[in-house]
């Protein structure tokens, strides 16, 4: 069993349902209201925990109801909650998600998510210095996410970053990150470029890689699958067809399955490919966590592919 160690955040998702977004000024009637446990960080912790892995939770909720029920939640998945603080000066973090058939839109309050501090990172070093993987986003404070990523790295400690919320990104950063995984409009903005077409992409791809060579990129690009550079060229692993109901979460559960595949030595090649998955099987169900596959249904296809 691999330790996989998620630093990042945690939120109460309220999901409202709705035919459309609404236009700016706009009021428009929605269909229905979830509650949901989220948090890039939580979500990725759960795919990784359901994969079977020893996975290990830092960050921040506040005192109060949905951070009650977000501890009890993640407790129940089998994450490890001792890295998670209660912070009494601030409330649990929210977001709110409007869901149409087709996709969807956020708006995140971070809340105690702010508070997830380097000192809290120093309280938890030796669950970081003895884990296989380190999972870390950029809904947490940056200095944060940069010392955590520094002391896996000096540790030995493989290194995921997820960077969502899109943001340009410190040479110290990408020092200590093994793989990184955008997403294309976040790496659209990593790359500080927009793309016309797809020969774009992979050009900015290819010379991205070259002056980062010590970061595997990894653009997670929907329906279309997800590409990294291999060589002087990019390679495509295609996504297998399923219905489409919620594609919350799907982000994270490829960087919670992409962890497993790491650190379970997988090629590059294998471990997008279980990653892609997973993140597929994902969209089949509602809710961000609700959908996140096991183990043993995520090999029943994966197999069958290789």
């Amino acid at each position: 069993m691999k330790k996989v160690v998620v630093v990042g955040s945690l939120n109460m998702d309220l999901v409202i349902e709705v035919d459309r977004i609404p236009k700016i000024g706009e009021t428009i009637k929605g269909d229905e209201m979830s509650y949901l446990i989220g948090g890039k960080g939580s979500n990725q912790a759960v795919s990784a925990c359901r994969l079977g892995n020893d996975v290990s939770m830092i960050g921040c909720v506040g005192n109060d109801t949905f951070g009650d029920k977000i501890l009890k939640h993640l407790k129940e998945e089998g994450v490890n909650i001792d890295g998670i603080k209660c912070d009494e000066a601030t409330f649990t973090g929210i977001a709110t998600i409007f869901k149409t058939k087709e996709d969807n839109s956020i708006v995140v309050i971070p809340g105690a998510n702010d508070f997830c501090n380097t000192d809290l990172i120093d309280e938890n070093i030796e669950t970081i210095k003895s884990a296989d993987i380190l999972i870390v986003q950029l809904e947490i404070p940056m200095e944060t996410v940069e010392y955590a990523l520094k002391i896996a790295k000096e540790n030995g400690v493989k290194t995921i970053l997820n960077p969502a919320p899109a943001r340009k990104l410190s040479k110290e950063i990408l020092k200590n990150a093994d793989f990184i995984t955008p997403n294309e409009t976040e790496f659209e903005i990593i790359a500080n470029k927009n793309f016309k077409d797809e020969n774009e992409l992979e050009e900015s791809m290819i010379a991205w890689q070259a002056e980062n060579p010590l970061t595997r990129l990894v653009v997670t690009r929907g329906k279309d699958g997800s590409s990294y550079v291999e060589g002087d060229e990019v390679e495509t692993i295609k996504t297998i067809k399923v219905d489409v109901l919620d594609t919350t979460g799907a982000g994270d559960t490829f960087n919670g399955s992409l962890a497993h595949g790491v650190s379970h030595n997988l090629l590059i090649s294998e471990a997008v490919a279980f990653a892609g998955t997973a993140a597929s099987l994902s969209v089949t169900k509602f809710g961000a966590q609700t959908g996140m596959p096991k183990l043993e249904e995520v090999n029943k296809i994966y197999n069958k592919k290789k």
